[in-house]
């Protein structure tokens, strides 16, 4: 059977040294770049089933980095793995793509969690699944959206976030519930980035058509409906 393999792109020698090490150790291959350059050749020339990025790397620092691989590889996941903490960092992170985003210093343990996630999660979705609701489509195994037959063009979690809306619609989803399947249980739940996202994503599906589909109870969360409920 073939191995999982995942691509480091970390300029901290010792620190990629570890990863691999502890990632042949799990069962996975592991391939490492010490900067963006080389990361972005092993990617053009290699199939990856997940990314771990730093964000500063050497010749193309890791946000641009990931624009530049959403632009060609929308479904592979990319995990930032960065000290650079605050809100802000996190938010730009996820705008450039990235589907999660790790702190150092850091538990493997917990990162090893979290790449379990995101392959299981690609090992369900089923080739041409598609979720709708009145004219809007989301195509799981390509990673397209559209509404009344026109593209619309979505971030990782701004995608994430719709779907999450689509495989629950009509239900009432908390913040804490949105914060824990999207951005994960360590996520301040007092950030205001799901509010962030929710404008994003209703400036993409809603704004144009007169039919809205993203809701908001004030005070107790969001739902997806063709009503409101």
């Amino acid at each position: 059977m073939e191995k999982v393999k995942i691509l480091i792109i970390e300029d901290e020698q010792r620190l990629a040294e570890i990863l691999v090490k502890q990632l042949q150790e799990t069962g996975f291959s592991a391939d490492v770049a010490f900067d963006g350059y080389i990361g972005k050749q092993l990617i053009l020339n290699n199939s990856y089933s997940l990314i771990i990025l730093d964000i500063n790397i050497p010749l193309i620092n890791g946000y641009d980095l990931c624009k530049e691989i959403r632009q060609t590889e929308k479904n592979v996941p990319i995990i930032m793995l960065t000290a650079l903490g605050t809100p802000d960092n996190k938010l730009a992170g996820f705008d450039a793509g990235a589907d999660d985003y790790v702190v150092k210093p850091f538990d493997f343990r917990e990162l090893f969690a979290r790449i379990n996630v995101f392959l299981r999660r690609s090992e369900t979705i089923q080739q041409d699944e598609v979720l709708s609701i009145a004219d809007l489509e989301m195509n799981l195994n390509n990673k397209t959206v559209s509404r009344a037959n026109h593209k619309i063009d979505l971030t990782t979690k701004e995608f994430a976030l719709l779907e999450t809306f689509l495989k629950n619609k009509g239900k009432l989803l908390t913040r804490e519930y949105i914060i824990e399947h999207i951005w994960g249980i360590d996520f301040d739940p007092g950030t205001n980035i799901i509010d962030v996202y929710i404008n994003y994503l209703r400036k993409k599906i809603d704004k144009d058509y007169e039919l809205k589909l993203i809701h908001t109870k004030f005070g107790r969360g969001f739902y997806c409906s063709e009503k409101e409920l």
